[in-house]
């Protein structure tokens, strides 16, 4: 084990630790819940922190006692001025020295550590004072209070930081957090305390940055990968969560996701989600689907998921009523059929996904929700190109929501509306020109024409399924009423040469007698 955490810490209890004569910090808020410290006792504080810090007389310690508790008021509360004179001060590397000199006082010390660190102005100031080489040994304490506030502290201090990250996983401090959560798996008092969740947090923490990521990962034999199956498999949720976070940070990488799936963590991942269907932990379930869809992102993986059967497993979770855990989802299947035509004819045709699907559509009061069942609808008839999935679709009165998808405020979305009902006019215009017509599709391409704000791509694709359109002798006839020939006539003119060469094409077709469209196919 590195030396950080060689050097053994003193076991400091409870009992020893106790703040002499100071009241709680919630004890101390000045009316309205905010502590009020003025700047000139702050100052004195710290200057007495110093004073007394590089004491070592048990006197001392009630002072350094008393000083810490109202730098701890004054961080709780105003951090903008509190932060500043900590800054000036130059008490960090003293908070050093106290932890290590006087360790009945490495109590408030941590918790005075882990709220300041919250000011990200505050974090390199504790990194240059070496706190994050004093707070490591504290995590072999048997005090509670003292490793839940040292696990806050040296993940705050880390946040954001990855050279930090990776400096200590090559001091292999994975170690001491894999033995950490154990115990407290082991005892349900550490986790009603917070301590599982502060180590857990501090473990993902290492895995945000890319080159202490990988070094985690080592190719699938690194500790944390290690135990990332008896996480899953255990019973108690927070180590699910910390399991499925860490695969789908470990799969931010290619090579690690195509590593994991030949390893099986699908299919584990997958146990999880089975477990939480019945009114189960949203959280699990939500980390468990980023990292299947993380997994899903390279090809090869897309295949051998498909083929493993993850597409039907997952729909166990249709009948979820949690809408964080229906757009994962959506979005995990979505991810799953991409360029996928055999499992999009299949999934367009399942009457179950369709009817959910569109019943999503129109929640309305879950944006994301809805936005991400009409990509997913969209999505189906792009990779398949199916006449039957069309019918499906429209079965299921899906088409509508694809025409006011077109509509949407995001171009990403217009794009894949308008390539999803031009693929749909192209293979089976006949069964849905009637959906069309209802729909006002014909005036939701004409708005978007003559929209000024419209992007050339989606004007272009517009004009290609206008062209599609022209094909029934109904449409072509809400067209020329609609007087569309004008707005075409002035695209003719557009910058964009695309758009100006497929304009001329619809104006082409809309002049002719015959309903030949020349469809456009995407």
């Amino acid at each position: 084990m590195l030396g950080f955490l060689q050097a053994a810490s003193q076991s400091v209890s409870l009992a020893d630790s106790s703040w002499i004569g100071c009241p709680k910090v919630d004890e101390c808020k000045a009316e309205g819940g905010m502590s009020v410290v003025p700047p000139d006792s702050l100052s004195q504080h710290l200057e007495g922190l110093k004073l007394f810090g590089n004491k070592d007389q048990v006197e001392a310690e009630e002072e350094i006692f008393k000083s810490l508790n109202m730098v701890l008021q004054a961080v709780t509360g105003d951090q903008q001025l509190s932060g500043k004179l900590l800054q000036a001060s130059g008490i960090f590397t003293t908070l050093g020295q106290i932890l290590t000199s006087h360790p009945r006082c490495a109590v408030p010390v941590t918790q005075v550590l882990a709220e300041l660190a919250k000011n990200e102005e505050l974090k390199q100031p504790c990194i240059d004072a070496g706190l994050i080489t004093t707070l490591l040994p504290l995590l072999k304490s048997s005090d509670q209070d003292l490793l839940l506030h040292a696990g806050r502290a040296i993940g705050r201090i880390c946040y954001g930081n990855n050279a930090l990250k990776l400096q200590l996983v090559e001091a292999d401090v994975q170690s001491a957090l894999v033995e950490l959560l154990q115990k407290a798996q082991d005892n349900p008092e550490l986790e009603a305390i917070g301590i599982l969740k502060t180590i857990s947090d501090l473990v993902i923490s290492l895995l945000l940055g890319d080159e202490s990521m990988q070094k985690l990962f080592a190719n699938g034999t690194g500790l944390i990968y290690q135990k990332i199956s008896n996480w899953l498999m255990s019973q108690n949720a927070q180590l699910q969560l910390t399991g499925a976070l860490a695969v789908a940070n470990f799969a931010r990488n290619d090579n690690n996701c195509v590593k994991m799936v030949q390893l099986g963590i699908v299919h584990q991942l997958l146990d999880v989600l089975e477990k939480h269907v019945e009114e189960g932990d949203v959280t699990v379930q939500h980390a468990a689907l980023s990292a299947l869809r993380n997994l899903a992102i390279p090809v090869i993986n897309k295949v051998q998921m498909l083929e493993e059967g993850v597409a039907e497993r997952i729909q166990m979770l249709l009948r979820s009523e949690m809408p964080p855990v229906q757009f994962k989802l959506l979005g995990t299947l979505r991810m799953l059929l991409d360029g996928q035509v055999e499992a999009a004819e299949i999934l367009g045709q399942d009457p179950a996904l369709l009817n959910r699907l569109v019943q999503w559509c129109e929640a309305k009061e879950h944006a994301g929700v809805q936005g991400e069942a009409n990509r997913l609808l969209a999505s189906l008839l792009r990779h398949s190109k199916s006449q039957e999935v069309v019918r499906a679709i429209q079965e299921a009165r899906g088409m509508k929501h694809l025409v006011s998808m077109t509509t949407s405020e995001h171009a990403i979305m217009q794009n894949e509306a308008l390539i999803a009902l031009a693929i749909a006019s192209a293979v089976n215009l006949e069964i849905i020109k009637d959906a069309f017509k209802e729909s006002q599709l014909v005036s939701n391409l004409q708005k978007l024409l003559e929209d000024e704000m419209t992007s050339p791509e989606v004007k272009y694709k517009s004009l290609g399924l206008l062209c599609s359109l022209l094909g029934s002798g109904d449409l072509r006839k809400q067209v020329e009423e609609a007087k569309i020939q004008d707005t075409l006539e002035n695209l003719c003119n557009h910058s964009n040469a695309n758009v100006v060469k497929q304009a001329i094409a619809a104006l082409q077709i809309l002049k002719s007698d015959t309903q030949d469209s020349g469809l456009f196919f995407p």
